[in-house]
């Protein structure tokens, strides 16, 4: 029951403490990747917790309190006794469907954004042979359209597009900053960390800090392509091109664009160009993102592994008369 107890306790701690301080924390613009990185961890952190909190409530049953007794060679009596709680078959019964409806949840609602994002994305490689034009120099598909916007599809084969309209604004070395940009997120595989992060949120849309976390890792990616960026051309360069873009209102669903997520606020940061964190904050924060993910393992596993070894007492060598203690006094 400990176990249990103290794994859901953990999830409700994640999902309230832990992501409003995440959220306010103030390091995150300058180390997106260990962000990004952290907001994984921190979602999927609690619901692997539940998950686990789930089993725990059926360990205590006959059968699988048996079978873990043989794999830890141990007394099934104490392994009952680590795990028991009051609910019996009950809440062993209700630990098996929050584990199946949790883990189902989760499942269903990722294969079917990955399904709908891959549907989408070739549905919108058709439009874009049909009405776009490939530019060799470039490595883009240029296509004819009023507002400046460029933006990437899934895949290190699929195309970066950009209008004509931000080929006319932007000049040749914001132009280079841009595809470095988009390129970063293909190398990167950004979309599929935005859908990961998008499969939790709209698998429980009711916890506000799946969303928060699908939100702040839209932005966080954004950050990371536009380092890169100004790597290839220069901060400065890389904050007029983003000025120039517009939002890609002609973009494929899950599509990612230069002119995207909270541009204001990456201008901004380009301008300041702050100092990324020191070595030792930056381990301590990696630190910190594998003892939560080691947590609920620990939790459902501390209890077992202290019984390792340990076995049933022999009852016939309890009995007084055989007792070694109790021999013939006369």
């Amino acid at each position: 029951m400990i176990a249990a107890v103290s794994l859901l306790a953990y999830t409700g701690l994640l999902l309230t403490a832990g992501a409003s301080q995440l959220v306010r924390a103030g390091w995150t613009d300058r180390a997106p990747r260990l962000a990004i990185a952290a907001w994984l961890a921190l979602t999927s952190s609690a619901i692997g917790s539940v998950i686990l909190g789930g089993l725990a409530l059926v360990v205590p049953t006959a059968g699988v309190s048996y079978h873990l007794a043989g794999l830890l060679a141990a007394c099934a009596h104490d392994v009952r006794a680590r795990y028991g709680h009051p609910g019996g078959a009950a809440l062993a019964a209700a630990g098996v469907v929050l584990t199946f409806v949790v883990a189902a949840r989760v499942g269903w609602c990722t294969a079917r954004m990955l399904v709908t994002a891959r549907r989408d994305g070739q549905r919108h490689c058709q439009q874009l042979q049909a009405v776009g034009r490939a530019d060799r120099r470039l490595g883009a598909v240029v296509v004819d359209y009023g507002e400046p916007a460029a933006y990437c599809l899934s895949g290190a084969r699929q195309p970066i597009v950009l209008t004509t309209a931000a080929i006319e604004a932007l000049d040749d070395v914001q132009l280079t900053a841009v595809l470095a940009h988009e390129r970063a997120h293909q190398r990167g595989h950004h979309h599929l960390v935005v859908r990961v992060a998008g499969s939790l949120a709209a698998a429980f849309p009711f916890v506000p800090a799946f969303r928060h976390g699908h939100d702040r890792v839209v932005h966080l990616v954004e950050l990371l392509a536009d380092d890169v960026a100004a790597k290839t051309a220069s901060r400065l360069k890389a904050a007029e091109a983003l000025l120039a873009l517009s939002a890609p209102a002609l973009a494929a669903p899950l599509a990612l664009g230069a002119g995207g997520s909270a541009t204001g606020a990456r201008i901004r940061r380009l301008l300041r160009a702050s100092a990324p964190l020191s070595r030792p904050r930056a381990t301590a924060g990696m630190v910190t993102l594998v003892a939560a993910l080691a947590f609920p393992f620990l939790a459902l596993s501390g209890p077992a592994l202290t019984l390792i070894g340990s076995h049933c007492p022999d009852a016939s060598a309890a009995s007084p008369a055989k007792h070694p203690a109790l021999g013939s006094s006369a």
